[in-house]
């Protein structure tokens, strides 16, 4: 008996390691079994008004606890009919462990989760990110910001970034227009560009398929934008570059503008 009982209590603390932290809702799917006694244990689903109904107690209020709180009520209420209840509740289905995007950088909208999901995970099923400023979103949890900053993780996979997302977390992403780098003239194929840092002037012109038999190679010309008015011109000698030149090698920035001049004979 008392080896029957370790592996119950074993089976319980495993199957909560991530309950301890999920927060029941209305629409959860949960299993409740009471060892010794199957006419007591049932699968029910949390009702909007946050309730549930249990054989031989009637109804309880789950919506807003976690399934570990809620096994030490069962087992308190249970004591009336049972002399030593021992309760498990297992959650066998998400309804409540909803995630809301917002922002221009990602398509908006409400995301049901079915199971426990990180941040990782979450970003690599929305698709295309390549307009949000992974560097600017966050995540908003109970009206404060949680978590900034999502480049490091989802960019140069650096998993200390990432982090279990909880149930009615918000996620901003902001279209990152300003950032976008363009590059024109006399290349394979004009184009404009997510920024990702660490950008070189010759990852550019290698990405748009090199030059054109006219472009005027030593006649690169990087617009940035500066604190004025104004853009400063940066003048780059690619040809150079290309014999192995590399101090022309130069960082690109946030929203550069990139023109290859063209020759007319």
């Amino acid at each position: 008996m008392k080896k029957i009982l370790l592996v119950i209590v074993f089976v319980l603390l495993s199957t909560n390691a991530f309950a301890i932290e999920y927060v029941i809702g209305d629409g959860d799917t949960l299993q409740i079994s009471v060892w010794g006694n199957p006419e007591l244990s049932s699968s029910v689903v949390v009702r909007p008004d946050g309730k549930i109904s249990v054989p031989a107690i009637g109804e309880i209020r789950a919506s807003g606890m976690t399934p570990m709180e809620l096994t030490a009520l069962l087992e308190e209420e249970m004591k009336k009919v049972v002399k030593t209840p021992l309760v498990t509740v297992i959650m066998s289905g998400m309804g409540n462990y909803r995630v809301f995007v917002f922002g221009q950088g990602a398509p908006s909208g409400v995301r049901t989760l079915n199971r426990e999901t990180t941040l990782l995970e979450f970003l690599c099923g929305l698709g295309n990110l390549n307009n949000a400023d992974l560097q600017n979103s966050y995540v908003v949890r109970k009206e404060k910001i949680i978590k900034k900053n999502f480049y490091a993780l989802f960019e140069e996979g650096d998993f200390s970034q990432d982090i279990v997302l909880e149930a009615n977390d918000k996620l901003y992403f902001p279209d990152n227009f300003e950032k976008r780098l363009t590059i024109v003239g006399a290349i394979g194929s004009p184009t404009t560009i997510p920024y990702r840092e660490g950008t070189t002037i010759l990852d550019i012109i290698l990405s748009v398929g090199g030059f054109t038999d006219f472009a005027k190679e030593n006649d690169v010309r990087v617009l940035r934008q500066t604190d004025g008015e104004e853009r400063e011109i940066i003048k780059v000698r690619a040809k150079d570059l290309m014999k192995g030149e590399l101090e022309h090698n130069i960082d690109i920035m946030p929203g550069d503008f990139i023109i290859v001049k063209e020759r007319f004979f």
